[in-house]
């Protein structure tokens, strides 16, 4: 071995050359990957977007092009979308409106309103807009300016009943329901109510027996003065304690044997309503 590095001839520009093409190498490595293959990748990247630059017009052309293609095809898109939605939007609001009338709307209307958004979005080119008519004679509103508190949870009631089998919200929570209602009304109600609990989690506040009375499980809230502080509790009603509170609610104070057979006997009409709907 030292005879050979004895008679070994040191190029020293060779040498130099060697290391700067290492220095170079290792500084593209730090830049551009840990491999050569790596930075050639990235050199070949680097060189087609040198060749886009230098004929950039021809290329912004061809992105134009491309984009009013590409606009054609999604403006195509959306007024099918638009044709469909509109034709089945007619479909729900018959359906809504059946419901509607089931909850004793009887001369109810109920519309969709169709305009076009500035922009596209994810679901197209319309903007809905839900109208309703609640008493003859009256015009299509917004539904928002239109209804009250209790009117609005008996349309959502109704649209929840239509919808039911195909949306994806698991709880749905009524409260002013029984605003305004009571009688022929509050029956309907509860039957619906009842209906949408065989698919949903329904949490429903109410003061009304006809209602209250379709109930899977029975909770009452009470508020009382306890060391002069205002405590509010709930508790889950057996059987037999659901029938005096329903009683109570049909009665008042005086709970007579009457009034907890008319208890009972709305209990037992939850079991002959699901029969019916069976």
């Amino acid at each position: 071995l030292q005879d050979y590095l004895s008679s070994d001839e040191l190029d020293e520009e060779t040498f130099y050359e060697t290391e700067k093409r290492l220095d170079l190498i290792n500084h593209l490595k730090s830049k551009y990957g840990n491999t050569v293959d790596e930075i050639l990748e990235k050199c070949l990247e680097k060189q087609n977007r040198i060749t886009v630059l230098e004929d950039y017009d021809n290329y912004l052309n061809q992105l134009l092009s491309s984009v009013k293609e590409q606009e054609k095809h999604l403006d195509r898109l959306s007024r099918e979308v638009s044709e469909i939605r509109q034709a089945e939007s007619r479909k729900l609001c018959e359906q809504i409106t059946e419901a509607l009338r089931d909850l004793n709307f009887l001369d109810v209307r109920f519309e969709a309103s169709f305009s076009r958004t500035k922009d596209y979005t994810q679901s197209g080119v319309d903007e809905v807009e839900f109208l309703i008519s609640t008493n003859p004679g009256e015009p299509l509103k917004p539904l928002e300016r239109i209804a009250s508190g209790g009117e609005l949870s008996r349309i959502m009631l109704a649209v929840k009943s239509v919808l039911a089998d195909t949306d994806q919200i698991p709880t749905l929570i009524f409260d002013e329901i029984d605003t305004g209602i009571s009688g022929r009304t509050a029956a309907c109600v509860s039957e619906k109510l009842s209906l949408i609990g065989q698919t949903h989690q329904v949490l429903c506040i109410t003061h009304l027996p006809q209602i209250a009375s379709m109930a899977d499980n029975h909770f009452m809230i009470a508020k009382d003065i306890v060391d002069q502080k205002t405590c509010t509790t709930i508790s889950h009603l057996e059987e037999e304690d659901s029938v005096r509170e329903l009683a109570r609610l049909l009665g008042g104070v005086q709970i007579t044997d009457a009034v907890l057979q008319n208890a009972r006997e709305l209990k037992a009409a939850k079991v002959q309503m699901l029969h019916r709907h069976s």
